[in-house]
């Protein structure tokens, strides 16, 4: 089954998903190795990889060594068109569709898509949306764009939407690794009342608790990852939490 067919799947059955985000630049082999089986241990659904700005180029040794770990789809959740693995899964094409920036609508595609086509990697056509969170994130720094304001819901929907309606098969809000601030509970609310496809959510979900409330708002799928890094035993935790929300 592809990824975004899985999504769809346990979107449709009330289940809700969790992924785990890792960036290659801040792990080693063993740990990469010890968090994969931890996260086939505790039922992740998916392993993300990738960040902003990766500059020890360890991304498809990172790919790499999670395949040979576990079975858990290995998603590429990539800051630019160098951030690519013909051994993952599948790519989360994004489409900073909160920004004005051009390169991140479409200029970082048209160089990356022949790779894609050519790899059989399957793309999952993403908008991509960063939410103010309290403090510059590196994603914001390094998109050169505007978040979108913590406060503005109607905002949130209608970029959605408008997402959606271009084709996007989800709608990933972001409020950055290292974000302050979690996207609020009204704002997944009012995006999950707007679009049909599904909702993932990240940036600032330290706690089981946040995971939960996330996941009530509206998310079908949230993306932890910092505070794993910082503490790999909430991997469990945040897990258990997660699927513990009722259908």
């Amino acid at each position: 089954m592809n990824v975004i067919d899985k999504i769809l799947t346990r979107k449709a059955e009330g289940r809700k998903q969790i992924a785990l985000l890792i960036d290659p630049d801040n792990i080693d082999t063993e740990q990469i190795i010890s968090l994969s089986r931890d996260s086939e241990q505790h039922k992740v659904d998916y392993i993300f990889v990738g960040g902003s700005l990766l500059t020890k180029q360890q991304l498809g040794h990172c790919v790499e060594v999670l395949k040979r770990s576990c079975n858990i789809p290995v998603v590429l959740f990539p800051g630019n068109s160098n951030q690519l693995s013909d051994k993952a899964d599948a790519i989360l094409y994004l489409s900073l569709i909160s920004g004005r920036n051009p390169e991140l609508l479409i200029g970082q595609h048209v160089i990356s898509a022949p790779f894609i086509k050519q790899s059989g990697l399957e793309a999952i056509p993403t908008g991509y949306m960063l939410i103010e969170s309290g403090r510059v994130t590196t994603a914001l720094y390094m998109s050169n764009t505007t978040p979108i304001p913590y406060l503005k819901n109607d905002i949130a929907s209608s970029t959605a939407l408008a997402g959606e309606l271009l084709g996007m098969k989800a709608i990933f809000l972001d409020a950055g690794s290292g974000a302050l601030n979690p996207v609020s509970e009204e704002m997944i609310h009012a995006v999950r009342n707007t679009i049909d496809i599904p909702l993932i959510v990240g940036g600032g979900i330290r706690t089981p608790e946040s995971a939960i409330r996330a996941l009530k708002a509206g998310a079908d799928l949230i993306v932890i990852g910092n505070s794993i890094e910082s503490d790999p035993s909430l991997l469990s935790k945040m897990t258990q939490a997660v699927h513990s929300v009722p259908v």
